[in-house]
C-alpha cells in the first residue's frame, strides 16, 4: 500500500489530533506520521499483540483489523485514556482506507492480469466474485503510446479524464503505453469509441503537448475476451503503422484488408508481386504515376472526378491509365484489376515495413 495514502490523511488530520501519532509497517519501522522526522525510525516497544488497544514504552498501539501479525500498526504517543482513544479511531480510519485501497488495487491488477493473458480463464469469473465485479458488462480495450520525452504523468493524465474506478480502468503497461478499460454500452458504434479517443488525443496535445498514438480494440461482452480486444488494439497500432502512416487513432474494425495482408508470410507476399507484376517492379513505377493511381482510387474509379481533382484535362488521365495498363496489364477502370492493384500497392507498402515474419 502506498506510504503517501497514510501520510495525506495524517496530514489532514493532525490539525484535530494534539498527538504525535504514525503508521508502523511489518518491519516495525515508522513509515507515515505527524512529525515527518520520525519517518524511517525503527519502533521498539510494539507488543506482541496488539490488535486490541495497548501500551507501552510510553506510546499506545492499535493494529489495523484485529488479526495477530497485522502488517500496519498505528500508534500514538501517550499511554493515557486519550491515546487509547484516539489509537482506536485512527486504527478504524485507517483500516478502511486501506480496504478501499486493495480493493481498488486488487481490481486493477486483475484486469491487468486478464489482458495480458495471465490468468486461466476458469480462475476470472471465480476471482470476479470474490472482487464482487460485473462480469456481464461491454467493455472495450484503448491503447494509448506515447512516445514523446516528457515530464507529465500519461497515467495521471487519463486517471483525471475517466475518475470512475468502478468502471473505467487505467493500467500501466511498459514505459511508453497505457491501456484504458474502458465500459460502454452494450451494441456501442465503433464511431461513439473513436470519438472518445479523439477526445483523449485532444486533451494530451492541447493540454500536456503530448502525441498520442491510439489502438482501438472490439467491444467485448464478458471479462474473458478483454484479452482479444487488447490484443486487437495492439494489432490496430503495428499494422495502422504500415498501411495508415498519418492517422494517429487506429480502430481494429476499420482495418479491413490491411488486417489480412499483414497476418501473412512474406514469402506468399514476394511471390504475389512477381505474379502481378510480370512485365516489370512495381518499383519502376514513378511517383506521379502513384500518386494518379492513389487519387483514381480515392475517387471510386471515376476517370472524369479523378482528373477534375488533378486538375487534368480527362484524356491526359486516360493516357496515364493506357501507361499502366501497358506496364503492368491492368486496367485500372475494371474494378477486378483495381482491386489486385490495390492490394499489390498495400502488399509492397507491408513488405517495405521490414516485417519479422517467416
Amino acid at each position: 500500500m502506498s506510504n503517501r495514502l497514510f501520510q495525506g490523511v495524517i496530514h489532514q488530520m493532525k490539525e484535530s489530533i494534539d498527538r504525535t501519532f504514525g503508521v508502523i509497517d511489518e518491519n516495525a519501522t515508522i513509515i507515515a506520521c505527524s512529525e515527518l522526522a520520525k519517518i524511517g525510525e525503527v519502533v521498539t516497544e510494539i507488543p506482541a499483540n496488539a490488535s486490541e488497544v495497548c501500551a507501552n514504552g510510553g506510546l499506545t498501539f492499535k493494529a489495523l483489523g484485529n488479526s495477530q501479525g497485522a502488517n500496519y500498526i498505528v500508534f500514538v504517543d501517550g499511554d493515557d485514556i486519550l491515546a487509547s482513544k484516539y489509537a482506536a479511531v485512527i486504527a478504524v480510519a485507517f483500516a478502511n482506507i486501506k480496504f478501499y485501497y486493495d480493493e481498488k488495487y486488487d481490481r486493477s491488477n486483475f484486469i491487468k492480469n486478464i489482458i495480458l493473458d495471465n490468468i486461466l480463464p476458469g480462475d476470472i469469473y471465480l476471482k470476479a466474485r470474490e472482487l464482487y465485479f460485473n462480469s456481464d458488462v461491454s467493455r472495450t480495450v484503448v491503447l494509448i503510446r506515447v512516445l514523446d520525452n516528457h515530464d507529465v504523468s500519461v497515467y495521471d493524465v487519463l486517471q483525471n479524464l475517466f475518475p470512475d474506478k468502478s468502471k473505467d480502468f487505467v493500467i500501466n503497461i511498459n514505459e511508453t503505453d497505457i491501456a484504458l478499460v474502458k465500459e460502454t454500452k452494450s451494441g456501442i458504434d465503433p464511431k461513439t469509441i473513436e470519438k472518445l479517443a479523439t477526445t483523449i488525443a485532444d486533451t494530451m496535445s492541447g493540454e500536456f503537448y503530448l502525441h498520442p498514438y491510439i489502438g482501438i480494440g472490439t467491444t467485448v461482452d464478458n471479462l474473458k475476451d478483454l484479452a482479444r480486444s487488447f490484443k486487437e488494439a495492439q494489432t490496430a497500432m503495428e499494422v495502422g503503422k504500415v498501411f495508415d502512416t498519418e492517422k494517429t487513432i487506429v480502430s481494429y474494425e476499420a482495418l479491413g484488408i490491411a488486417r489480412l495482408i499483414y497476418q501473412l508470410p512474406t514469402t506468399l507476399c514476394e511471390t504475389y508481386l512477381k505474379e502481378v507484376f510480370k512485365l516489370g517492379s512495381i518499383e519502376n513505377l514513378d511517383q506521379e504515376t502513384l500518386f494518379t493511381i492513389q487519387r483514381f482510387f480515392e475517387n471510386n474509379l471515376n476517370v472524369s472526378e479523378t482528373s477534375r481533382k488533378l486538375f487534368v484535362h480527362r484524356n491526359t488521365l486516360v493516357y496515364r491509365l493506357e501507361k499502366i495498363k501497358k506496364f503492368t496489364g491492368l486496367d485500372l477502370r475494371e474494378f477486378d484489376h483495381a482491386i489486385i492493384f490495390k492490394i499489390a500497392l498495400m502488399v509492397n507498402k507491408y513488405l517495405k515495413s521490414n516485417p519479422v515474419k517467416y
